[in-house]
């Protein structure tokens, strides 16, 4: 897997989960230099959906009690 610390592909570990998640933690460590990286989907779609989008994903009203604002 890429580091974006050392620059080049390395072998990543997982640690012992802190978390609970036991052998399906997300949490890799760089072997050479420690860097921590998060692995799993990419759900940052699915928290924060369009808001200009009706749940059938087609253009339409907004329900402003749906609507989170992004900070």
């Amino acid at each position: 897997m890429y580091c974006s610390t050392c620059g080049d592909e390395r072998r990543f570990e997982r640690t012992p989960c802190l978390d609970g998640h036991g052998a399906d933690c997300p949490d890799r460590v760089c072997v050479e230099c420690g860097a921590a990286v998060f692995v799993g989907p990419d759900t940052a779609l699915d928290d924060h959906p369009d808001p200009s989008r009706s749940a059938s994903g087609e253009p339409g009203r907004v329900d402003p009690a749906r609507v989170r604002a992004l900070a």
